[in-house]
C-alpha cells in the first residue's frame, strides 16, 4: 500500500508519523523541515487495516515564499492506494480544506484546539524521536513544548503560578502529558527491547481513543454502595470495599480491594442469601470480555486482590497521591486510598512545577 499527500502552494508536508516508510518521492509538496518520516510525499506501508491511522505535519509557507496571493482556504489531497483481500488494486482519494487566518490570537485558535488529538502526535513524536535519541533529551523536549503551550494559552499574572487558568479544552492535556512520561513508551525499565518496540508499534497505528486508553488506561469501581462508574486513576480510588476495572489497552485488569477478596475467599457468592455479591464479583467480568471482544490484538485479562503480585500493574498507572512520604503515610491500608511505594512525583507536584516554569517563561 501507498499513502501519497498533495497540497496546494501555500502549505506543504513535513512528514509522517505511522507504520510506514519514506519513498523518497520529491515535489513541491515537499517541506523543507521534516518532522516525523519527512523529506517525501509519499510512504509505503505492508499492509493497512480500519484501524490503521497516520499523522500528517505540515509546515505553512509565508508570505515571502508563496507565489501569488493567499486565498481564504488552502486544500490537500491524500492519495491512497492499496490492493484490496479480493485482489482489486483500489486507489481512495481524500481531499481537505482548511481555512487559512494570518494573524490569530491564542484566543481564537483555542476553540479550534483538539486536545485528545493533540496529545497522541504528540505522543507519536516523542516516541520517534527516542528511536533515535538519548531518553532523557526527549522528556526535556516534551517538557519545552508542554511548557511553552501552557505559557501561551492558560491565562496567568506573571511570576504567580497561583493565578495560571487553562481553558476546558487545554485543561486535561498536561495530565496526559503526565501520564505519557510515566508510560511504557518512554519509560524502558522492566521492558525487553521486543516489548518496548511493539508498545512503540501500537501508539503509531491505533486510533486516538485506543492510543488514549495507553497513556491514560481507564478505571472503573464497582461497589455495593453505587453502581459501576468511572473514577480518578488515583492512588485515593483504590478502596477495600470495591472492585477496580484497569483497562490499559495491553492487559486488563480486575482488582479485588481487600474486603471483596476476604468476603470471596469465604465462599460467600454460593450462599443464596448473598446474591447481590456474587453479581457484583461477576459484573467486571463482563464488563472486561466486552472489552476485549473487538479489540486486536487481544489484551491480557488478569485478576488480582490487593496488594496481590499482580496488583502492581495497577500501582505502576496510577497517580502517586499518597505515598510512604506524604503526610499521614504511616496509615497503611486506611480509608483514605492505597499508600504507593514510588519516588516518582505526583501529578499534583507536576502541576505546581509546571504553572510555576510557565509563568516564568
Amino acid at each position: 500500500a501507498a499513502l501519497e499527500v498533495q497540497t496546494t502552494p501555500d502549505w506543504r508536508v513535513a512528514g509522517v508519523t505511522g507504520p510506514c516508510v519514506s519513498r523518497n518521492k520529491k515535489s513541491t509538496s515537499v517541506a523543507e523541515t521534516e518532522v516525523g518520516i519527512g523529506g517525501t510525499c509519499q510512504w509505503g506501508m505492508a499492509a493497512l487495516d480500519y484501524t490503521t491511522t497516520f499523522g500528517v505535519f505540515f509546515e505553512p509557507v509565508t508570505a515571502s515564499q508563496q507565489p501569488g496571493n493567499q486565498g481564504r482556504y488552502r486544500y490537500v489531497q491524500m492519495v491512497t492506494k492499496y490492493q484490496h483481500c479480493c485482489g482489486e488494486y483500489r486507489c481512495r482519494v481524500s481531499t481537505l480544506t482548511h481555512r487559512v487566518c494570518e494573524t490569530a490570537t491564542p484566543q481564537e485558535l483555542t476553540p479550534a484546539f483538539d486536545q485528545e488529538a493533540a496529545a497522541v502526535l504528540l505522543a507519536r513524536l516523542s516516541v520517534h524521536k527516542a528511536d533515535s535519541e538519548h531518553l532523557f533529551d526527549v522528556l526535556r523536549w516534551l517538557d519545552r513544548h508542554l511548557i511553552r503551550l501552557v505559557a501561551k494559552f492558560a491565562e496567568h499574572a506573571r511570576d504567580d503560578p497561583a493565578s495560571v487558568r487553562l481553558a476546558p479544552g487545554f485543561a486535561l492535556f498536561p495530565q496526559f502529558m503526565y501520564h505519557l512520561r510515566r508510560s511504557e513508551f518512554l519509560q524502558v525499565f522492566n521492558s525487553s527491547p521486543d516489548e518496548t518496540a511493539y508498545f512503540r508499534i501500537m501508539l503509531d497505528r491505533q486510533p486516538t481513543n485506543n492510543c488514549l486508553i495507553m497513556i491514560q488506561p481507564t478505571l472503573y469501581s464497582y461497589s455495593m454502595k453505587a453502581p459501576p462508574c468511572p473514577v480518578l486513576l488515583d492512588a485515593v480510588s483504590i478502596q477495600p470495599d470495591a472492585i477496580l476495572l484497569l483497562d490499559t489497552f495491553f492487559e486488563v485488569l480486575i482488582h479485588n480491594g481487600e474486603t471483596i477478596a476476604a468476603w470471596r475467599r469465604a465462599n460467600y457468592q454460593d450462599q443464596p442469601e448473598y446474591e447481590y455479591f456474587r453479581q457484583l464479583l461477576e459484573a467486571p467480568m463482563t464488563d472486561a470480555q466486552n472489552l476485549i471482544k473487538e479489540r486486536f490484538p487481544v489484551p491480557r485479562v488478569q485478576e488480582c486482590d490487593q496488594r496481590g503480585s499482580q496488583a502492581r500493574i495497577l500501582y505502576s498507572k496510577i497517580n502517586p497521591s499518597l505515598t510512604h512520604q506524604s503526610p499521614g503515610g504511616n496509615a497503611y491500608g486506611g480509608q483514605q486510598g492505597e499508600i504507593v511505594y514510588t519516588d516518582d512525583a505526583s501529578l499534583q507536584v507536576f502541576m505546581d512545577h509546571l504553572k510555576k516554569l510557565a509563568v516564568n517563561s
